[in-house]
């Protein structure tokens, strides 16, 4: 009595939780009666402990709708269709690569009749996924595999990276999205803040790779151009670093870097993958070099932005002094023949600054976006370039007219040394004679008057030849050459100076070329804008750079005392220009040199808009 009992419960238990579904679908043909014949192979208990328990047999199998013709043969039992109930897990498989390779629901889903809730348990998704995919790579011993097995559910399992029912082909693995995925995947648990607290993983994995040259392009949208996560840690076989068989043991990391960079050396790798510039416990040398060049911002950006503002506000006063003077019949600076044009420089020298322009913007144009990878405007700059790629390559092509222009400095320089033969003196006394750049004792003389004249203490000095803010230009570019220009080819070639150099000086010449190069940016689009441009007296902008003349109005109020030693010398009239320099030279090159300061102004924007809205 108590074995019949035991096999009439089940069936009792199916008849009572299926019932009330039964009659809400008026389903013609009661679980009980199918279990009649298919109890054998279909266990009542399991059934109703499934979670398919509450659901009567015909729910599925819809096309049993007359018992009589099923036991007669006429009506075969087909397919399930999973995606009368399960719409949104159908829809994702049905665009999925299982569906493309014939993987029906019911192949995985072998349980149907006995299958119960996986309750969030990755350990079941492994479980299922091996079934077909065998561990040939070694997930099961990687830090994912074991985490999971021991039934940490932050691990990462099959499902975190593919999927559970949208698992989409790898495909082509230069292909965009394959670039992608196997960064984005890891990216959406490693910075998952709460996730890595309480699992104690690295926090700066993350950060750390987005601030990198590969990070930045990932974010820009040109992952398959750089390495992701998985170039480096491998996709499943993922250890730590101390075990000997991990990619990234020092021992493999020549084999790993060497994917990409072919000619890497034992050296090559010393380089910081996860480097923190404000870590200085573990990376001191990154620390003191960022350190040094935010001071150095700071620091040039404090003096000159104060000196600029000084200006701004007495330039202003003056100029309303000077109306006030003219509208009462004053002529303060009467000039005889101040409309004659005199040169103050000559065509190589305009050549020359033109190369400046032109690979200064080049550069800021497609250094900056990457500088600024967090932003939007840098992805449309990207787009614009036709990709980061593209941007690279117009980098590189500014960054040799820069090489161009500095040998173009230095041989002017050596040529003004030694083989001028208008100059007097030797080397020495030119070099720091009225014609040079070199900054000499009369500079300290020339700061003290502006700035006596900044707060109405004085007038305002007459200067030489070059100002003590062109000389801070001029020994800008030397400066700048070594700092920008050094670190930028160690970038550009890192394996060739990975060859001698250990791995962390690609760390510290990335902080520098990308500090200078915010230094050089900042620089000029605020302060040798307005020394040159937007100062009262010359705004909008100041042409004798393009066209190399000035009038003699102008020279005598703005270099005094250069054109009186010129008069001493009697050599007034040896630089007066000949002739103007023609309406379409004129119109072209101010184009291009309004163009240049619109660009210049509006890159400013951008950069002041990206330290006031950071992304993330």
């Amino acid at each position: 009595m108590a074995l019949v009992f035991r096999r009439i419960l089940p069936l009792l238990l199916l008849i009572v939780l299926a019932r009330p579904v039964a009659a809400q679908q008026g389903l013609a043909i009661d679980p009980a009666t199918c279990l009649g014949c298919h109890g054998d192979k279909i266990s009542a208990t399991l059934m109703a402990n499934s979670v398919h328990g509450k659901n009567g047999c015909t729910s599925c199998h819809i096309e049993i709708v007359e018992l009589a013709k099923h036991m007669k043969g006429e009506v075969k039992v087909g397919k399930v269709q999973c995606v009368r109930c399960h719409k949104k897990e159908a829809a994702e498989h049905a665009g999925s690569i299982h569906t493309q390779k014939g993987v029906g629901c019911y192949n995985c889903h072998t349980d149907i009749h006995t299958h119960t809730s996986w309750n969030k348990d990755k350990r079941r998704v492994i479980a299922k996924c091996v079934q077909c995919h065998k561990d040939e790579r070694g997930f099961a011993q990687s830090v994912h595999g074991k985490g999971v097995i021991a039934g940490n559910q932050d691990s990462a399992a099959c499902n975190d990276c593919h999927n559970l029912h949208d698992i989409k082909a790898i495909g082509d693995p230069t292909s965009h999205a394959n670039r992608e995925f196997h960064t984005k995947v890891c990216l959406r648990c490693h910075g998952d803040e709460k996730l890595v607290e309480r699992n104690h993983i690295s926090k700066v994995a993350v950060e750390s790779y987005l601030a990198s040259y590969h990070g930045k392009n990932y974010r820009l949208g040109y992952p398959e151009k750089v390495a992701g996560c998985a170039d480096c840690h491998t996709a499943h076989g993922i250890l730590p670093s101390k075990d000997p068989n991990s990619s990234v043991n020092p021992n493999n990391l020549v084999k790993t870097c060497g994917a990409c960079h072919k000619k890497g050396s034992v050296l090559f790798t010393k380089f910081y993958a996860h480097g923190e510039h404000n870590d200085r416990e573990h990376y001191p040398i990154l620390y003191y070099t960022f350190i040094a060049m935010t001071g150095l911002l700071t620091g040039t950006f404090a003096v000159f932005w104060l000196h600029t503002l000084l200006w701004m506000i007495r330039g202003f006063v003056e100029n309303r002094e000077k109306a006030a003077a003219l509208e009462e019949g004053h002529v303060l600076h009467h000039v005889a023949d101040g409309h004659k044009q005199y040169r103050r420089f000559q065509p190589r020298h305009v050549f020359m600054h033109l190369l400046v322009i032109i690979s200064f913007l080049g550069l800021s144009l497609t250094g900056l976006p990457l500088k600024f990878s967090d932003q939007g405007w840098a992805k449309v700059l990207m787009g614009l370039y036709g990709g980061a790629p593209n941007a690279a390559l117009i980098h590189r092509m500014c960054a040799g007219i820069t090489f161009v222009y500095f040998a173009m400095a230095i041989a002017f320089s050596i040529h003004f040394l030694f083989i001028r033969q208008d100059l007097k003196g030797n080397c020495i006394q030119r070099l720091f004679g009225p014609d040079s750049l070199c900054p000499n004792l009369r500079d300290i003389t020339d700061v003290v008057g502006m700035v006596r004249w900044f707060f109405f203490k004085g007038q305002k000095p007459t200067f030489e030849r070059w100002t003590y803010w062109e000389k801070f230009d001029f020994i800008a570019v030397f400066w700048g050459m070594f700092a920008i220009g050094g670190s930028g080819l160690m970038l550009w070639f890192p394996e060739f100076f990975g060859s001698f150099l250990p791995g962390w000086a690609f760390n510290v010449a990335t902080i520098i070329h990308s500090d200078e190069a915010l230094l050089a940016t900042g620089f000029i689009f605020t302060v040798h804008f307005f020394n040159t441009h937007g100062r009262p007296e010359k705004f909008p902008m100041d042409f004798v750079i393009f066209n190399g003349q000035m009038s003699k109005h102008e020279f005598i109020e703005e270099r005094g005392d250069q054109w009186a030693r010129y008069e001493q010398e009697g050599t007034t009239e040896k630089f007066r220009a000949t002739r103007s320099s023609g309406v379409a030279y004129d119109f072209c090159l101010k184009t291009f040199g309004f163009t240049a300061l619109f660009i210049g102004i509006t890159l400013l924007i951008l950069m002041v808009y990206a330290f006031i809205n950071p992304g993330h």
